[in-house]
């Protein structure tokens, strides 16, 4: 979305000065800045335009007017300079006079609130007739930002609430050739045949009663007029034929019903057309283009060649002219001020079109039929993409985007993590840790401290594999004979790691492996909760389950075995299948459920080891919580892992092992015990039945727009709306359903369908 500057000059050259108002905004949009300026009293500018259109018209260049006068006697080489000359005179007063400091503030506010990188138009709205002669294009402003372009505009305005929609398959051009003595307007002609996607209705030398009567009977797009015209005073005049002229006036009637119509623009490639821009402003034309005085006419033919090439090529209104004024700098050797004369005359209440808006892609609109045999191809290819897994690495990313976008939860009040610093593993003697990060003596300790607060369970995720010491046999008995204690191991795998076993004074029961399963992006999406025989763990179970299921049987909720799933009082942890949600070809061995994070920064309260050896802690964050102790230090390679929020709000780029574990607890403790939804997928046919869907609605925007932009944004909005059903889908009810196949296959049939309609169409012309 490019942006409109507005400014609004009231006065005059030789009395008042100008008062300036400045609008700025987006396209479409009320401005989102305006300020008031002043521009002083400067009647040498006056003086410079005025001498300066007087030189120019001496010139006498073959133009496209009836009446030139021309000065004889004087060699057309120092006239040629002497326009060269007071163009440039002109040019420099006129930067001067915006230079002024009455305007500084306005000149620095506009440079302050615009890139220039942005597409910029620009519009100047005045009445007084000097102003709109001025070159503004010579306006340093320009220079910087290239892409704006200046256009004229009167004080008054009307906003068109309503514009008929373009319904023919071809850019509709009502091309008046009019008295053309003395000038070729058969290029003109030439151009506009060879106009893309256009049918062009030429009127050669017509009467009054045959423009009038086009005017009325059928719908125009775009006017063209070629030939003589010239202004009288403040009237615009054109020649239609060798013997008739009218003014704008005695065409209002048709040109009013060629705007109620859908006219969009008037393109008047002849001399001196400000008052006829003047007058076809004051009957709401949308876009003029005209020349600001007498205009040579190679150089009419340029412009013209030069400015539809642009813009039916894709280039907005105003850059095309732009291009094409700028270009028309190569023939004024021969032609002085040749890139001064063409000027915008816009109608601040309309946007400027687009080439692609002034027609419909195609023709006869296509049958429902054919959108839905279109939808059914699109999401048969769709599905049997993604069945060979070459959607799955963007489907994971949009879950983990979707993840990352649920509202914060907070710290999870149940848990509390004791972390095993680098600072406390080196203040622990190197000889007693043997080899750990945690020794015999500090364990003691701690779970002494932990244990007078009455934790609800402890968990040590820490490899622990060699007998307790001697000396103390006090820790042994405990993680022994402790319903509350548990500890960790890890299970062998086929890749060559020998696994860890776990700690021998611990029972089966308070075991529980510690294996993540990485996707092969290497995040962690899954949690294992259960797989058989994991030598040379003995518990069947995971360190995240063990202690879920101890914290919940101390308040009465017990688990079982349902239909081969795990069920924690009323909750069914459902297994993943080989091919759940957007994973194909999975390794579903075990008891895998997909890991609903806990939406926090910090998952929940932590403390160092340290800090509970010294008392240096809340009592109340261990009463009744799982405690989970764990080693950050990175002098034990303690691993930090990928997750979906490595990424996105929260700034957490990984996480470590106890991290992962405290999200896997408070995943199941959340389910059970908040009803928090557990994430579920549809079957095979579900989901294929959601991306056709998608695909219908992507097929139904295309046949019921008939321009091409109106498409693209309908099919825009339509993905948007996808992605929102997603996102509501995931944090309402845990649902995760194909957000990258449906998108696919919306865009997908949306395409096929516009590329089956212009070639309809192309057929059809």
């Amino acid at each position: 979305m490019g942006k409109l500057v507005v400014l609004s000059l009231d006065g005059d050259f030789q009395q008042q000065g100008f008062h300036v108002r400045l609008e700025i905004g987006e396209e479409g949009s009320l401005p989102t800045l305006q300020m008031t300026g002043y521009l002083p009293v400067d009647s040498e500018l006056s003086t410079s335009l005025k001498d300066h259109w007087q030189k120019y018209r001496n010139l006498g260049s073959p133009a496209r007017i009836e009446k030139g006068e021309v000065i004889y006697g004087v060699p057309i080489s120092e006239q040629l300079k002497e326009c060269r000359d007071s163009a440039h005179e002109l040019g420099k007063k006129l930067q001067k006079w915006l230079d002024s400091e009455q305007f500084i503030p306005i000149n620095n506010r506009l440079r302050e609130e615009l890139n220039p990188k942005e597409t910029i138009r620009v519009l100047i709205r005045t009445e007084n007739t000097q102003l709109q002669k001025l070159p503004w294009h010579l306006w340093d402003f320009f220079d910087r930002y290239r892409k704006a372009e200046v256009a004229i505009s009167g004080m008054d305005f009307e906003r068109s609430d309503q514009v008929p929609a373009t319904t023919g398959s071809k850019v509709k051009i009502l091309a008046i050739l009019g008295h053309s003595a003395g000038i070729d307007i058969e290029k003109d002609r030439q151009e506009l045949d060879n106009l893309p996607h256009a049918e062009t209705v030429f009127l050669v030398e017509p009467k009054h009663h045959e423009i009038n009567d086009q005017l009325w009977d059928q719908p125009w797009d775009i006017i063209f007029f070629a030939g003589h015209s010239e202004t009288e005073g403040e009237t615009g005049r054109i020649y239609i034929n060798p013997t008739d002229s009218l003014t704008i006036d005695e065409l209002r009637y048709g040109f009013q019903r060629a705007v109620n119509q859908g006219l969009k623009l008037a393109i008047f490639n002849s001399c001196d057309g400000l008052g006829l821009a003047r007058d076809l402003h004051d009957l709401q034309i949308p876009q003029i283009i005209v020349m600001r005085d007498l205009v040579p006419d190679l150089v009419a033919q340029n412009f013209l060649k030069y400015f539809l090439k642009g813009f039916a090529e894709g280039k907005s209104l105003y850059l095309a002219s732009r291009e094409a004024r700028e270009r028309l700098q190569g023939l004024e050797n021969d032609y002085p001020c040749a890139s001064c004369l063409p000027v915008i005359y816009q109608n601040r209440g309309q946007e400027p079109p687009a080439w692609e808006d002034l027609y419909s892609f195609r023709g006869e609109r296509p049958s429902v039929q054919t959108v839905l045999l279109s939808s059914i191809v699109v999401t048969s290819l769709v599905m049997v993409v993604r069945s060979l897994g070459l959607f799955q690495p963007w489907e994971l990313q949009g879950f983990d985007q979707l993840m990352r976008l649920r509202p914060n939860e907070g710290l999870d009040q149940r848990l509390l993590l004791v972390t095993i610093t680098e600072k406390d593993v080196q203040s622990q003697p190197k000889e007693e840790r043997r080899g750990t990060s945690l020794s015999d003596r500090s364990l003691a300790k701690l779970l002494a401290k932990l244990e007078q607060y009455q934790p609800s369970a402890i968990g040590l995720d820490i490899y622990r594999e060699n007998p307790v010491g001697g000396e103390y046999q006090d820790l042994a008995t405990f993680m022994k004979t402790s319903d509350d204690f548990f500890a960790i191991c890890k299970y062998d795998n086929p890749e060559g790691d020998p696994g860890v076993p776990p700690p021998p004074e611990v029972s089966k029961v308070r075991q529980g492996f510690n294996n993540v399963s990485l996707d092969p992006d290497g995040i962690i999406r899954r949690n294992l909760l259960a797989v058989e025989s994991p030598s040379p763990c003995q518990s069947d179970y995971s360190f995240s389950f063990q202690l879920a299921r101890r914290y919940l049987a101390d308040r009465g909720i017990f688990w079982e075995k349902q239909d081969n799933n795990l069920k924690l009082g009323t909750t069914v942890f459902k297994t993943l299948g080989d091919n759940a949600g957007g994973y194909h070809n999975l390794d579903s061995r075990g008891h895998q459920i997909l890991l609903n994070y806990r939406a926090s920064a910090q998952i929940a309260e932590t403390v160092s080891l340290a800090e509970v050896l010294r008392d240096d802690f809340n009592a109340e964050l261990v009463r009744n919580r799982i405690v989970i102790i764990g080693t950050i230090a990175p002098s034990f390679n303690d691993h930090r892992w990928d997750t979906p929020y490595s990424r996105g709000q929260f700034s957490v780029k990984t996480m470590t092992g106890i991290e992962i574990q405290a999200h896997m607890i408070s995943h199941i403790l959340s389910a059970v015990l908040d009803n928090q939804p557990l994430i579920w997928w549809w079957s095979e046919p579900g989901e294929a039945l959601w991306i056709w869907w998608w695909a219908v609605v992507g097929g139904m925007v295309a046949r019921n727009f008939n321009v091409l932009r109106a498409v693209l944004l309908g099919t825009g909005t339509a993905v948007v709306v996808l992605y929102g059903s997603c996102w509501v889908l995931l944090i309402v009810t845990g649902g995760w359903v194909p957000l990258i196949p449906a998108t696919i296959a919306l865009v997908a049939t949306s395409a096929s369908v516009v590329v089956y309609c212009r070639l309809q169409s192309d057929q059809s012309n």
